[in-house]
C-alpha cells in the first residue's frame, strides 16, 4: 500500500512505534514513510482511534507498552499481512478485510441473541473501522 509523497517519491506503509509523552510505546501503528525527504504520517485511517487513544491516555500517563493493533481492526488487518508476507500486498489486505467482516458480522449476530449492548457496541465500532476505506491502496 503506497501514496504519492509531496517531494514526488512514493510513500511505504510500515508498523512503527509511536512515543506519546516520552512514556507510552504505542507499537503497530500503520504510518506512511518517504525514504527520499524521510516524511512521516499515520494512516489516516486510524487516525481517529490513534488520537483517541492518546486522549484517554491524559496528559500524564504511565510508563506503558501497548498494542495498536488490539485498538484498531486496520492495524490489526496490517499486522496479519506482515505476519503472512513482509509486505502489504493490496490483494491479501482485502481477502482479509473481507473475511474480517464475515468474523465481525458472524460474532454479532451472536451477540444480538445474547442482548450484550457493550459488545455489539464494540462490534459496531469495529465495523465503522473497517470502513473506513483507504482512497489508494
Amino acid at each position: 500500500m503506497q501514496k504519492q509523497c509531496p517531494c514526488g517519491a512514493e510513500m511505504i506503509i510500515k508498523l512503527r512505534t509511536v512515543i506519546y509523552s516520552g512514556k507510552v510505546e504505542i507499537d503497530n501503528v500503520p504510518i506512511y514513510s518517504c525514504s527520499s525527504c524521510n516524511r512521516s504520517e499515520v494512516f489516516p485511517e486510524v487516525k481517529p482511534d490513534l488520537t483517541g487513544l492518546i486522549d484517554q491516555l491524559g496528559a500524564k500517563p504511565d510508563k506503558q507498552n501497548l498494542l495498536f493493533n488490539e485498538w484498531n481492526e486496520w492495524a490489526d488487518l496490517l499486522v496479519e499481512v506482515c505476519l503472512k508476507k513482509k509486505q502489504t500486498d493490496t490483494r491479501i489486505v482485502e481477502q482479509l478485510i473481507a473475511e474480517r467482516i464475515d468474523k465481525l458480522l458472524d460474532l454479532y449476530l451472536v451477540v444480538m441473541q445474547q442482548n450484550d449492548e457493550d459488545w455489539m457496541n464494540e462490534i459496531r465500532k469495529r465495523l465503522t473501522q473497517l470502513s473506513r476505506r483507504p482512497m489508494h491502496t
